[in-house]
Order: C-alpha cells, then structure tokens, then sequence
C-alpha cells in the first residue's frame, strides 16, 4: 500500500469535506475507463471529480498544466499527471481510470463552456474509451460554504462536445434555480458530505431554548 498517496488522498477528502457543504452528482456515472471532459470554472474541479470517483471506488487520473504540476509535484502521488503526458493519459485509461482533462484549456469565468481544444476527444479516440462531458459547477447559494454540484452526460464524439458541455451546464444551472437556495435540486446525490453552515450547526440548540422558553412562559 502507498502510504503517501493514501495520505494525499486522505487530504484532499478532508479538504473538500471542510471547504464545501457537499458534493452532489447527478446523470449516468461512466462505468470504468472514460475520458472526462469538465468545464473548468473553480479551483475546486479536480478535487471534486477526483473525490466523485474515490467514492465509488474508481481510480482517478487528473492531467494538470505543467506549471501547477511544477508547483504541487507531490500530487502526482494522488494521481495527477501533466499536460504533456499523453502516453501516461492513455495508459491510465487502457487501466480503467477515469483520466479528467480540462477540454477548456485553463481556468475561466463562470458561465458557459469557452472554446475547446481537441486533445481530450483525440485521447480518448486513441484509446478507444468513451469521451463524457462533464458540467461542473461549484456555486455559493443559501449556506456558508460553496456546493458542488457535478451532472455527467452520455458519451459525445469529439464534433459534438461543444454542444454537450453547453447543454449539461445550461441544465444544472436551470436544476439550481428551480431548487430552494438551502436545498439541493432533485435528482442529485450527495457523494460526499461537507461543512454545515453557522445556522445549521445553532439550530438544535436554538430550538432546544425556543422550548425550554415556551415552557417556561
């Protein structure tokens, strides 16, 4: 057993377990090796989908820009490979990884998916693994931590990504404003738990006084 990965791992669990309320998921989970192809709106999407996959026992390969990579080395012991390794990428899903890659190219705005590059469908046609988009969101609403919300769709082909992505995020972004701000939309599942927020952390005692108060009235 690799103690150090099992450590980093360990890490990034609590991570995403203190800085956010939750991780929800929704659409159908690839069953073994895929090509994940996110958008890319938040420092936090490569924990996410990496704790997505952990949950249900699916290793994970997360391909970063050579310059993180070069600022965080040690989380190749977690599973992160550069963006230049393409013979790494395509070996971890022949594996039966889930290898994310950022099809965005770099962090951007929230909003809608920006231009796309084409290596993420050409790795996963090399490799013969299904090409799945992947709308990540991860958006403060009514608690105190920001929440993750994660919609998988079904396999696309290279020409058909753009489209894909747009649809998915257009959907989870339709499924939050439909949703009550301090409950998550239907249909999500929560993978992994989260930090609860000042007022609902008060909220058993305050209604424990709001009884002992009427009784005592």
């Amino acid at each position: 057993m690799d103690l150090v990965a099992a450590g980093l791992k360990a890490n990034i669990r609590r991570a995403v377990r203190t800085g956010l309320r939750g991780v929800w998921v929704a659409g159908p989970f690839p069953d073994g090796g895929a090509l994940l192809a996110p958008t890319h709106h938040s420092w936090w999407d490569g924990y996410v989908l990496a704790v997505a996959g952990w949950s249900v026992g699916q290793a994970v390969t997360v391909m970063m820009t050579d310059a993180q990579l070069a600022r965080f080395p040690f989380l190749r012991r977690a599973g992160a490979i550069g963006a230049r390794e393409v013979r790494g990428a395509l070996r971890a899903l022949r594996a039966g990884h889930w290898v994310v890659v950022f099809p965005e190219g770099e962090l951007r705005p929230t909003g809608g998916p920006g231009p796309l590059q084409p290596g993420a469908a050409w790795l996963a046609e090399r490799a013969g693994a299904p090409l799945v988009p992947v709308a990540a969101r991860v958006i403060l609403r009514g608690a105190q931590q920001p929440e993750a919300y994660v919609r998988f769709g079904h396999a696309s082909t290279g020409a058909d990504l753009p489209g894909a992505l747009a649809a998915l995020v257009g959907r989870v972004d339709a499924d939050l404003r439909a949703a009550p701000p301090e409950s998550p939309p239907g249909g999500y599942l929560r993978l992994a738990g989260g930090a609860r927020s000042q007022h609902e952390r008060l909220s058993g005692p305050g209604r424990l006084l709001a009884r002992l108060l009427r009784e005592r009235s």
